[in-house]
């Protein structure tokens, strides 16, 4: 099948099996992964031409993640968000490594394993709590916060796991401190030139960025990812001048990427017993990780029982950030195709836990005076 066809055939099955899922309440990315599962048979694998728009969709999905990030609120609920990032990252993290060492001994899998563990999906959160109508609770706010942090060091973390195939630990710590002081240090140059060149002068640092950081021996992605975060802390060129480029970005690159990552899946892989056990027991981790971190850090934060709850389910989505990973560890060799098989599944299993754990517990809470007066406000700004 030539190039071209591929790319309009993947993309045609990826928007109609993505709009079929948000219509059955999942996220769109279970509509997307599906349709590159279901026309892996046409496929003898995703051509270059696939490969290259994959890539450059997400580089541009990690970049408006990183721009999308609320670092005003994570500063003005620092405790809280501290403990609750801090437990809800330390807890399956390490949880992952022990089960990648127990698995291949140390290794770059099990630094995979273990960010793959750690990391949530803020896209994914942000929407869930959006169509369930709770981004004006408190609640919302602090598990995108915590959110916030998870991925900030999940990233950190995974550059690094990356890196250790052709560097040494010390000169890839040494590049990630150059990325993130030379972000600061050119944050003012930043912030002129993308008022002036809006979403093209978003693409085009987000590009120079990620090849930056590739240059470094870092993966290209953690350079998207900080080059995102740099222009969302400048307030430039802000959510509404980057909204056309959002749209094409999920509506074309996103779906195109998902639906190649799907290509690559073998559901097969799973009626082995071999490959079952081991996938059970690592998504029993996976859960009891991130939302037994997520509930335990709330709680030491001093939040009630049913917010705790709230709290982890939400993290506990990882979504299209772990789908990422484990194309990446698969890329680099550290996954196995039946590994990768899993972790996609972990990451779809987990987004759907999502919104069922997150309605059950919001019920036992009821809005205080400041959640209805930020709803109103919502409602006023949308209706202006």
């Amino acid at each position: 099948m030539q190039s071209l066809t591929q790319v309009a055939v993947l993309l045609l099955a990826a928007v109609v099996l993505g709009r079929l899922a948000r219509r059955l309440g999942m996220p769109p990315v279970v509509g997307e992964l599906a349709a590159g599962v279901a026309l892996a048979p046409l496929f003898s694998g995703p051509g270059p031409l696939l490969e290259d728009v994959g890539q450059l969709g997400v580089l541009l999905l990690v970049a408006l993640t990183g721009a999308h990030l609320d670092l005003g609120l994570v500063r003005r609920r620092s405790g809280a968000v501290a403990a609750i990032g801090l437990v809800a990252l330390v807890i399956p993290l390490a949880g992952g490594l022990a089960a990648g060492v127990a698995m291949a001994g140390w290794s770059p899998f099990a630094m995979f394993l273990g960010v793959a563990m750690c990391v949530s999906a803020i896209p994914v959160i942000a929407k869930t709590m959006a169509d369930m109508d709770l981004l004006h609770r408190d609640v919302a706010h602090l598990t995108l916060a915590s959110a916030t942090v998870d991925d900030v060091f999940g990233w950190a973390l995974f550059s690094l796991a990356a890196a250790g195939f052709g560097l040494g630990t010390v000169r890839a710590l040494g590049g990630l401190v150059a990325v993130v002081l030379a972000a600061i240090v050119l944050r003012p140059l930043a912030r002129h030139v993308l008022r002036a060149g809006g979403p093209a002068a978003f693409v085009v640092i987000s590009f120079l960025s990620a090849s930056a950081t590739q240059a470094l021996g870092l993966e290209a992605i953690f350079g998207a990812f900080v080059a995102g975060v740099m222009a969302g802390s400048c307030g430039e060129p802000g959510p509404v001048r980057l909204a056309p480029l959002r749209t094409v970005v999920m509506t074309v690159l996103a779906p195109l990427f998902f639906a190649t990552a799907g290509l690559r899946m073998d559901l097969t892989t799973l009626a082995q017993p071999a490959v079952l056990v081991p996938a059970l027991a690592l998504l029993a981790i996976a859960v009891a990780g991130k939302l037994g971190g997520g509930y335990l850090g709330a709680r030491l934060a001093g939040l009630r029982r049913p917010e705790a709850v709230a709290v982890g389910a939400g993290l506990n989505a990882r979504g299209a950030v772990e789908v990422v990973i484990a194309g990446a560890a698969l890329r680099l060799g550290a996954f196995t195709v039946p590994m990768y098989t899993t972790i996609i599944v972990i990451a779809l299993v987990t987004s759907l836990m999502a919104p069922p754990i997150l309605r059950a517990a919001m019920s036992r809470l009821a809005e205080t005076p400041a959640e209805l007066r930020r709803r109103e406000d919502d409602l006023i700004a949308s209706s202006s």
